[in-house]
C-alpha cells in the first residue's frame, strides 16, 4: 500500500527552461546559444548539482569557455536564475494539496545545488512536505540507486509504500530498481497524473 508520495522539482513543481532564464536576461542570437550551451549543458552543471563542485569552481571554468562579454550573464545563470519568478506548473499545487488532505506523507528529491533551501518556501504548497533531499547536499544524483535509498534512510520509509513522480523516465527507472514505484510527469498534463496516483491506489480526484 502506498503511504508517501515522492516529487521531483524541476519540470514537476516548478517550471525549469533553461532557454527562458537566458531570454530574461536580454541574450539573443548567438550568444544565447552559446550561453545556453556552455552554462546549462555542461559537466559543472552537473557537477554542481551533484555536490562535488563548488560554484565558484563551477563558473570559473564556464567563463574560461566565454567571451568576457558574456561573463556576467554566466553568474547569473549560476548564482541568480531563481532569484527570479518561480513558474509553478500548473495544476500541481491544488494536487499536493489533495494528497496531504488524505493523509499522505510527502517529499520532495531533487537533483539541485543546495541553493534549494534557499527558495523552498517559494514551492508551490511547501509547508505540505516531511522531508526534501537535495542532491548537493549529499554529493549523489538521481538515478543514482544511493540517492533513493538516502531518501529512505533519512526519513525511515519503505521504498514499497512510496510513490515517485518525474519529468525524467531514467529518474523513475533509478526508483523503480530499488522497489519504489513511480510514474514520469509529462509537464501540463495534471490529470494524466492523477489518472496515474488512482491506478496507483492513491484516491485523488480524477479531474477537477
Amino acid at each position: 500500500m502506498i503511504r508517501q508520495v515522492v516529487f521531483d522539482m524541476g519540470n514537476v513543481l516548478i517550471e525549469w527552461d533553461p532557454d527562458k532564464i537566458v531570454a530574461r536576461l536580454g541574450v539573443v542570437g548567438e550568444d544565447a546559444k552559446l550561453l545556453r550551451r556552455e552554462v546549462f549543458d555542461c559537466l559543472e552543471w552537473t557537477a554542481m548539482d551533484h555536490g562535488t563542485m563548488t560554484q565558484d569552481e563551477g563558473l570559473a571554468r564556464i567563463r574560461r569557455r566565454l567571451p568576457e562579454r558574456l561573463h556576467g550573464a554566466a553568474e547569473r545563470c549560476v548564482r541568480d536564475w531563481w532569484k527570479d519568478e518561480l513558474v509553478h506548473i500548473e495544476g500541481v499545487e491544488p494536487l499536493i494539496r489533495e494528497i496531504d488532505a488524505l493523509g499522505y506523507g510527502l517529499y520532495i528529491l531533487s537533483n539541485a545545488t543546495s541553493f534549494l533551501h534557499d527558495y523552498f518556501d517559494r514551492l508551490p504548497a511547501h509547508e505540505c512536505f516531511r522531508g526534501l533531499i537535495v542532491s548537493a547536499d549529499w554529493g549523489l544524483l538521481k538515478p543514482e540507486r544511493a540517492i533513493y535509498e538516502k531518501l529512505f534512510e533519512e526519513y525511515g520509509l519503505r521504498p514499497e509504500e512510496c510513490f515517485f513522480i518525474d519529468d525524467n523516465p531514467l529518474n523513475i527507472d533509478g526508483a523503480r530498481c530499488v522497489g519504489m514505484p513511480g510514474a514520469v510527469f509529462f509537464r501540463g498534463d495534471a490529470a494524466r497524473l492523477r489518472r496515474e496516483l488512482n491506478e496507483a491506489g492513491i484516491p485523488v480526484r480524477k479531474e477537477l
